[in-house]
């Protein structure tokens, strides 16, 4: 007797990408290693007083899962929030925003964690490993909000541009009340931030040869609520002065703007095309996915009809 096939269940868990499940076979795998060999944590993992000389943990650290539940999430977020960016951005410019992201959000927490000692003199700061996918996954939910701002989640009746705000707003109010939590809050503190600057200002298009992503829907003051905005943007507009040394003037070709008029794609335009791409791209899967369950209900259908 043929297994019934469970409803929605080859929809739902089809079309993760090779990359993905390469990188989710690598977290899986670091876990696993930790767990056998214990030891291994002081090498791989990110703790401060070592880093130097063992630089590697800057990249290694991201990649390493010290507990089953870490894994778990890191992994189904992995798997999920990749089969929707990757065919967007494509295999190598996701590579490439996970590679980057993670090593400059390791390097701000190690740079963060040597100040922390240096003001408090607690020797915590510099022997405490920290390790863990949640930088990425953070600037995973970034590039949902840029793509598809506007989805609403079923469940929550949120719009997905308040994700990354929300996930480090719960992750700030968990720290407060476990000690273990706030080892990662600065993880994805700077996941979130540095993700924003990577979509922003770094991202490659190559539809239109320019960097980044200047429209107003993905500033730095969208991350918080309208009643804030007006006190962000001053402030923002410092640190993108500061951070990104991008000069307004018209004669800058790596900017916006050439001759007082608006590169293609530089206006509003272009992030709008994105948005719909993404919308379309997330519509399509979900089409797929109902199509492949509905294939499954109706073969199990006549599976139990042959053997009855």
């Amino acid at each position: 007797m043929s297994t019934p096939a469970v409803p929605g269940g080859p929809g739902l868990f089809t079309g993760f990408t090779k990359l993905c499940k390469g990188l989710a076979v690598v977290l899986v795998g670091g876990h696993i290693l930790v767990q056998v060999f214990p030891a291994v944590v002081s090498y791989l993992a990110l703790i401060p007083a070592r880093t130097i000389p063992f630089a590697w943990n800057l990249i290694t650290a991201g990649y390493v899962e010290q507990t089953v539940y870490g894994v778990i999430v890191s992994t189904v977020g992995l798997l999920f929030v990749g089969k929707l960016l990757e065919p967007i951005w494509g295999s190598r410019e996701f590579l490439k925003f996970i590679f980057v992201v993670n090593f400059i959000t390791s390097l701000c927490v190690f740079i963060t964690a040597i100040a922390l000692y240096y003001i408090t003199q607690e020797e915590s700061y510099l022997y405490l490993p920290v390790s863990g996918f949640y930088g990425i996954l953070a600037g995973f939910l970034v590039g949902i909000k840029q793509i598809i701002p506007d989805q609403e989640l079923p469940l929550l009746k949120l719009r997905t541009k308040w994700l990354p705000s929300l996930a480090v707003l719960v992750s700030i109010a968990v720290s407060c009340w476990t000690t273990g939590a706030a080892t990662y809050l600065p993880t994805i503190i700077f996941g979130t931030y540095i993700s924003w600057i990577y979509l922003r200002y770094w991202q490659r298009k190559p539809e239109t040869k320019l960097k980044g992503d200047p429209s107003d829907d993905f500033a730095f003051s969208s991350f918080f609520p309208e009643l804030l905005r007006p006190v962000i943007d001053p402030v923002a507009s410092i640190f993108h002065r500061l951070l990104c040394g991008r000069s307004e003037s018209p004669n800058d070709s790596e900017d916006y703007t050439a001759a007082g008029a608006p590169l293609p794609g530089s206006d509003p335009i272009e992030a709008s095309r994105r948005r719909e791409r993404g919308a379309r791209a997330l519509e399509e899967r979900l089409a797929a996915e109902r199509l492949a369950a509905a294939r499954s209900g109706q073969e199990s259908g006549r599976d139990a009809t042959e053997n009855v």
